[in-house]
């Protein structure tokens, strides 16, 4: 009987003396270990060695020590140049953009947004143009598709006024001769890539390059997201710049182009355009460019878009906002995802060099092209045609017609040119569209 009461005690005594002994090990083992943690994470430093540390995290240690494993925003490795030289000399090429924008207030509100993102783009250490970065980001999402473009396209066609083009139909053979400069530049670029051998520029990377002989910065864009994008930061640039610089280039080319008696012309007063030829015409367009060029139906229907709900009447709410809100916004974040290609790396290359002086070049023979034109027309037109108009062929809207208007009334104190230039003004923007079009279909 002892025996069967003993047994039973002497198992639970044991059981509960194993349990009790377990915890009591655990913990003082966790604690043995938090303290050789606790001690390991904080071994004191000396001031300057945490002073060193700190130096390395900065842009300055960056530039002055590039890495050689150091990868751009597409994953691309940069070069020791890129990573030091190349960024300073970045620096110097946006403060140049701020310079233009500000003092000079060559189209403020896109050359500032792309000098910043230049800026930005060319920070060491935070990759912003990375795909998760704030300025990738920002180029997936409205750039790379080529949605941006189209966007700013709509907002410019519930600007414009086709009344001007409408009142007087044969001065949109002016905004078709200054097209001239985009194949122009086509063949020059593919030119100097196989002859000269100091560039190498694919057809399409030709193609790319070519649509800054129209003066138009959204269009170029567009083209270059679908053909180049590589070249998306140079051509942008070029493109927006001789924009800016339409008061600086076409006055000196017109003069040269024109007689004193030529530049005095004044021409008739146009007649008033009815609403209904305002409302047919944007629809004629997008049916004309869906059955000849569909490869220009994005662009074309827009514009065309928005010109239509301006001239209907009836949403003015949504033309005001494609005219001012949504335009200003997207303008933001086109400038700022084009600035992102601006990198050293990217644009500090003999290409971007060819690029300038290519778009310099064709922009010229644009201008020129539409003077001469204006000035042939003259003579054998009925009504006297001022040739200063051809140069509004280009498709710097309304830029290029306020300098015609401005070169005009110069010769002629009084004499207002601006609606008359409005028309093939309209015009080149229709035609860098067709002409964007056209290289699309065969290129793409």
């Amino acid at each position: 009987m002892l025996i069967r009461f003993l047994l039973p005690l002497l198992i639970f005594l044991g059981a509960s003396s194993l349990w009790a002994s377990e915890p009591a090990s655990a913990p003082a083992q966790s604690t043995v270990s938090q303290s050789i943690q606790v001690k390991e994470e904080h071994i004191p430093k000396p001031l300057t060695v945490l002073l060193r540390d700190f130096f390395k995290t900065t842009g300055i240690y960056a530039i002055l020590n590039p890495s050689p494993e150091a990868l751009n925003g597409q994953g691309e490795k940069m070069s020791a140049f890129a990573q030091s030289w190349g960024r300073i000399i970045m620096f110097i090429v946006v403060f140049i953009l701020f310079y233009l924008a500000i003092v000079k207030k060559f189209e403020p509100l896109l050359l500032l947004p792309i000098g910043f993102g230049g800026l930005l783009a060319n920070i060491p250490v935070v990759n912003m143009t990375a795909p998760d970065g704030f300025l990738g980001i920002i180029y997936n999402m409205g750039i790379g598709n080529e949605f941006f473009p189209l966007i700013i396209f709509m907002g410019v066609g519930a600007m414009t006024d086709f009344g001007p083009l409408l009142s007087n139909p044969k001065t949109a053979l002016l905004g078709g001769a200054a097209q001239f400069g985009i194949f122009g530049s086509l063949v020059g670029a593919a030119a100097l890539s196989q002859y000269t051998g100091l560039v190498d520029f694919t057809m399409r990377q030709c193609a790319s390059i070519s649509i800054i002989g129209g003066a138009d910065g959204p269009t170029s864009i567009f083209i270059a997201s679908a053909l180049s994008p590589e070249l998306l930061g140079a051509i942008a640039v070029a493109a927006y710049s001789y924009m800016a610089l339409v008061p600086v280039i076409q006055p000196p080319i017109m003069r040269a182009l024109t007689t004193e008696e030529e530049r005095r012309i004044v021409m008739p007063q146009l007649r008033r355009v009815n609403r209904r030829e305002k409302l047919i015409f944007p629809l004629l367009i997008v049916v004309l460019s869906a059955m000849l060029l569909p490869e220009s139906t994005p662009l074309i229907g827009a514009f065309a878009f928005g010109n239509f709900a301006k001239e209907s009447g009836v949403v003015d709410r949504l033309s005001h906002e494609m005219q001012n809100s949504l335009i200003n916004i997207v303008t933001i974040f086109l400038g700022l995802g084009v600035g992102s290609k601006l990198q050293a790396d990217k644009f500090l290359v003999l290409d971007t060099m060819g690029i300038l002086v290519i778009g310099l070049l064709a922009f010229a023979v644009g201008t020129a092209a539409g003077v001469l034109l204006a000035k042939l027309m003259n003579r054998f037109s009925k009504e006297p045609i001022n040739p200063l108009i051809g140069a509004a062929g280009v498709s710097a809207v309304p830029m290029a017609a306020r300098v015609a208007s401005k070169v005009g009334a110069e010769a002629r104190p009084g004499n207002i040119l601006l609606m008359h230039a409005m028309g093939p003004n309209v015009a080149g923007v229709i035609g860098s569209a067709v002409a964007a079009g056209v290289l699309l279909s065969i290129f793409n």
